[in-house]
């Protein structure tokens, strides 16, 4: 059985986090593994899901209200233990500034754009990918 990535897409718009799964298809690229979806709207949902373990990248929308993904992106790597690497959406590419500061390890202006989205989110799974082995 091919291993799966699991992936954690919190945003509180249901019409972002299926262009998120759309972007993505089965798989981001030919050389990571299928794409299983954990979809959040919530950040205590978001903080549950973590801590369960088992999320191989998180996608975070830097626009989601209350919870804003950049603060909560933020939050986890301040808060759980090997953190999961982050895609932030945002919403402009001024605001890539504010993604370096919650530190997340890639971003990208909303509404995705399929190519450049999938190949960022690749690049995480690589990188989750070459710390484990």
């Amino acid at each position: 059985m091919q291993p799966t990535a699991t992936v954690l897409v919190y945003s509180d718009n249901a019409n972002t986090r299926e262009q998120v799964r759309l972007a993505t298809g089965r798989r981001p690229a030919s050389d990571v593994p299928e794409v299983r979806f954990i979809e959040c709207a919530t950040l205590p949902a978001v903080l549950q899901e973590l801590d369960r373990g088992g999320v191989d990248a998180c996608v975070l929308d830097g626009e989601a209200v209350p919870a804003g993904g950049m603060g909560v992106c933020r939050q986890i790597k301040d808060e759980v233990f090997q953190a999961p690497p982050v895609l932030l959406l945002i919403g402009r590419p001024q605001d890539a500034w504010l993604a370096t500061w919650s530190r997340a390890e890639a971003a990208v202006t909303l509404p995705v754009e399929p190519v450049e989205f999938a190949s960022a989110l690749a690049g995480l799974l690589r990188s989750k990918a070459a710390l484990s082995a």
